[in-house]
Parts: C-alpha cells; structure tokens; sequence
C-alpha cells in the first residue's frame, strides 16, 4: 500500500499499527466488516482501508470505530498534557534554577 507523500514514515507506521489493532479489536468483538461497515454508514472498502492504515480516512470514521469498540476513552486521551512526556519535559527545562525575593 503507498502511503500519503505528506504523511511522515513514522506516522504512516502508526496509522498502520492502529489500522491492525483496531481490525483486531473488531474481529476479538466478533463484528463482521459488513455489520462494521453498516454500524459506521461507510463502505467495507473504506473500513478495510482505515484497516489498513490508509492516512485519507476521516478523523471522523476513526472516531466512530473508537466508539462502537468502546476504545472511544483513549482516543480522548490521545494528546492529554498529563501524558505527554515532551511537553512535561520542556516544562521542567524552563524552570528557574533559583528564585530571587524581590527587593524591597
């Protein structure tokens, strides 16, 4: 499958992961593609390709399967600044070293 020439190798690499995962998690529920695909109001072909890991699919679609596999909580959480260990990082960085009393 080519992947979308904007969408960074690392990136495609997930979406692809999460693609896998979330076939998985589909078929561990026992949800066929046809009832998937009807439970979501898209084609197979766009669930086998969001099964794929295609970057085209809609954010929209990707929230919906979250949803209807009850995973709908960690899309949530995605960015949540509690677990997002760059950022947290940065912060630490840009702390003073010492902090000064003012002068009176």
């Amino acid at each position: 499958m080519p992947t979308h020439p904007s969408i960074p190798l690392p990136a495609a690499q997930a979406l692809r992961k999460l693609g896998r995962d979330l076939a998985l998690a589909r078929r561990k529920r026992g949800i066929s593609t046809a009832d998937m695909a009807g439970r979501l109001f898209v084609s197979r072909d766009t669930l086998w390709r969001l099964e794929r890991g295609d970057a085209t699919v809609s954010v929209g679609t990707l929230a919906t399967v979250a949803f209807v596999l009850q995973l709908h909580d960690r899309l949530a959480n995605l960015a949540a600044p509690g677990s997002d260990e760059l950022a947290l990082s940065l912060d630490e960085h840009r702390l003073p070293r010492r902090i000064r009393r003012p002068r009176s």
